[in-house]
């Protein structure tokens, strides 16, 4: 392993610590997941966030020289990365979904999302954006799913609902950071404890826990920085899923839709409500686990979802 403690001389491009980083993250064989999926995607987001530059920095600068302070800060970053296993998010305090830019910090998850792919595309088919009046983001953790719908339906309303104050005290940061103060509302809720029926959506999303307790027991360093509320549910992942289907039907409209993130929990999902028609999405830039349910399906199984035991 290559000392870390000082910056090898022979560096001197943006390229070559990006190459460089990327060679000591391979080597340390770290994992990813939290915004890249390789250590070369990895590494050159880790300099360029370093030296204040954008992730499509054109050809001619590749080539540009690193003063010396910014060559100590590049590696410095790298140690971090690797002595403490850190997600680089919570190292340079920053994480992109839907195209935007959010501040995020050890007290939520690194934003990530498919997610992000429907609210780009204003929930088409199942939603008009200018139909959309309300929309509640449940367990928001940094805002981010709810941000970005307020900036792809400009009439709405959003409410940003998490029973963490530590997460809210992010989303707060984040709805300040995007100037949308005066649509944006962040509640403490857990789940739906803190909401009134009187408030229906159009929109319910939630990216909730649902990591079972074999996964759990089985996270990569890197994934045991997040805050354990937003990864563990229960045995079999479902513990705040069941939930969440008992009664979003009471605070959705008319037309409303449920879209949740359920991850490698959709099979047990399926086995415990096989009566229930939950519609499965599919992504252009990959992933899975994330299903719909329209307001009038989830009150025409309101039996099955109501009686569904606790594990």
């Amino acid at each position: 392993m290559i000392d870390l403690r000082q910056t090898p001389a022979e560096l001197e491009t943006v390229t070559d610590f990006v190459r460089w980083a990327a060679s000591r993250f391979d080597e340390a064989r770290l994992v990813f997941g939290h915004g890249t999926a390789n250590a070369l995607d990895e590494a050159a987001a880790l300099v360029l966030s370093t030296l204040h530059m954008p992730y499509d920095l054109p050809d001619v600068y590749w080539q540009g020289r690193l003063t010396g302070a910014e060559r100590d800060a590049v590696v410095q970053r790298v140690r971090r990365r690797i002595e403490e296993r850190m997600p680089l998010p919570y190292i340079t305090h920053e994480a992109l979904f839907a195209g935007l830019s959010f501040f995020v910090d050890e007290r939520v998850l690194v934003p990530r999302s498919p997610i992000a792919e429907l609210v780009e595309a204003g929930f088409a088919p199942w939603l008009q954006s200018d139909a959309v009046g309300k929309v509640l983001d449940l367990g928001t953790g940094s805002g981010c799913i709810g941000i970005a719908c307020a900036h792809v339906f400009p009439g709405a309303s959003v409410d940003l609902a998490d029973v963490s104050t530590d997460a809210l005290e992010v989303a707060a940061i984040n709805v300040e950071r995007h100037g949308l103060g005066g649509r944006v509302a962040v509640l403490r809720s857990d789940l739906f404890e803190g909401l009134t029926k009187e408030r229906r959506y159009d929109l319910i999303v939630s990216n909730p826990p649902y990591v079972d307790a074999h996964e759990i027991s089985a996270l990569a360093p890197e994934f045991q920085h997040e805050p354990l509320v937003g990864l563990a549910a229960g045995q079999d992942g479902l513990d705040v899923v069941r939930r969440i289907l008992r009664e979003a039907g009471d605070y959705l409209g008319d037309d409303g839709i449920l879209v949740v993130e359920v991850g490698n929990s959709a099979p047990a999902l399926e086995a415990a409500f096989p009566e229930v028609p939950f519609v499965w999405l599919e992504f252009a830039r990959g992933g899975d686990g994330v299903f719909l349910l329209t307001a009038e399906q989830l009150r025409a199984h309101r039996s099955p979802l109501v009686e569904s035991p606790n594990h």
